[in-house]
């Protein structure tokens, strides 16, 4: 059985029947034949889907966004702001696919050349809760864009957001098994990996079942992207602006309660400001409301799962033991639901958990440093390399260090977020591959070269 739980309470909400291996190959087998079918729909006929979908989901935002967070604990407001996201990425890729997936003529004498983009056939999906209509909508739109079908592995506790997906596209007119949510068990994973039937795969999650479902793909030769872990730095220089950087902290360590592979978590701040930066973090932290996650007024709501909230304590706990500084919070809530006080530990030093480990949580890890190169070296010192933020009035030096901060994607002034305009994806231990953009609708399609030799005139 899939149970599905709601984090703010504790209580069971359903409980799902396991899908068996026979019905699995059912699925994968309508799946082929629809996107045989589906590959053959010109651009704009794709299009019109996305469009489609992105108008069900507005439609329907109040109603998807309340299963999130029954079954994640994201505060309403933050579900049905990804809602929105999921639509406006599909509304993106229909505008800009058509045109970033036409032929492109290439200018080669005595030759006819083009390289065109056919798509791979199934992608296999394996996706995590924390954004768990985002996470699938930002490789599915321009994934069914290319032409390609999709089957999706939801993470166990997200099972009503998994088949509400589902539904969703049906609702949309998607040709029937063109995408299938699949509820089954970790073990059948490998096998789903190994099927002829799989073109590709792609996975969000941690950097531990990357490099395991890696392997696999890899074995049987499947191209993938894997977007994994993330210890983001947020990094305070001396002339910043500490206002507008306590506000951005704030945002982008707690949002989603600190759960997310791109949230700030690694403050490195210089000397000179950071009694005033830890003040002002404080004070903005403290003014958060945690509650019921289904109130409008609430900023920050549970855990997802109980044994999270237990690693996230165990953290804590390790890094206060070895010297860390405890400004605030620092305990799980007693009461019903797993929450967890918003948390700032300070005088974090690079041997303690807070600092090497990722922490996937409300708790933040003040770490100081003497000058921006003991900022930009403190960093690049994990084995991370997802997102990083910069903050400083002098943008000039700011984009300067920047192209020194190992990571997929830098901001300055601003906190790291996704964005349909922009790739997005790590290094390192943070995976490889990148999403959306037109990159990103490219990684799931076979880039052919096409020639065909010019006629010559015959000389008389």
């Amino acid at each position: 059985m899939q149970y599905s739980c709601n984090p703010a309470t504790g209580e069971t909400l359903a409980k799902y029947d396991i899908q068996s291996a026979s019905n699995v190959d059912i699925r994968l087998s309508a799946a082929i034949t629809a996107q045989v079918g589906w590959r053959q729909k010109s651009l704009s006929q794709r299009a019109e889907l996305l469009r489609s979908m992105a108008d069900v989901l507005r439609t329907y935002k109040g109603e998807y966004a309340r299963i999130i967070t029954l079954e994640v604990g994201k505060p309403i407001r933050e579900a049905e702001a990804e809602i929105e996201k999921c639509a406006l990425n599909c509304d993106f890729y229909a505008e800009r696919a058509p045109e970033w997936l036409a032929d492109t003529k290439v200018e080669i004498e005595d030759l006819e050349s083009f390289v065109v983009y056919d798509p791979l056939g199934i992608v296999l999906a394996i996706m995590p809760w924390n954004y768990p209509f985002w996470q699938v909508f930002r490789f599915l739109a321009p994934a069914l864009a290319a032409g390609n079908g999709a089957v999706l592995k939801h993470a166990a506790n997200v099972p009503q957001c998994a088949l509400a997906i589902e539904s969703a596209l049906g609702e949309a007119g998607c040709p029937k098994g063109l995408f299938t949510s699949l509820l089954i068990e970790t073990e059948l994973v490998e096998n789903l990996i190994k099927d002829p039937r799989i073109a590709a795969v792609t996975l969000t999650g941690s950097t531990a079942v990357g490099k395991i479902v890696a392997s696999q793909a890899g074995a049987a030769l499947k191209k993938q992207v894997l977007e994994l872990g993330g210890s983001d730095p947020f990094i305070i220089f001396e002339d910043a602006d500490i206002e507008k950087a306590a506000i951005g902290a704030v945002k982008g360590r707690f949002l989603n309660a600190g759960q997310s592979c791109v949230n700030a978590k690694r403050f490195i701040v210089v000397d000179k400001v950071a009694d005033a930066f830890v003040t002002a973090f404080k004070a903005k932290t403290e003014a958060l409301v945690m509650g019921d996650p289904m109130l409008p007024e609430t900023d920050i709501g549970p855990m997802a799962r109980a044994n999270l909230r237990d690693q996230l304590h165990s953290q804590v706990q390790r890094t206060l033991a070895a010297g860390a500084t405890l400004v605030l919070g620092g305990a799980p809530v007693e009461g019903r639901g797993f929450y967890y006080a918003p948390t700032i530990l300070d005088n974090v030093t690079l041997d303690m958990a807070a600092f090497y480990e990722e922490i996937f949580g409300p708790v933040a890890a003040i770490i100081r440093v003497p000058d921006e190169d003991t900022a930009i070296r403190y960093a690049n010192q994990t084995e991370f390399g997802l997102g990083a933020s910069l903050w400083t009035e002098n943008k000039v030096s700011a984009k300067k260090i920047a192209r020194q901060i190992d990571a997929g994607a830098v901001f300055i002034n601003k906190i790291v977020a996704s964005d349909p305009h922009l790739p997005f994806g790590g290094i390192k231990q943070s995976g490889y591959g990148r999403e959306l953009a037109d990159v990103g609708l490219r990684e799931f399609v076979n880039i052919k070269t096409l020639c065909v030799e010019k006629t010559k005139g015959r000389k008389l």
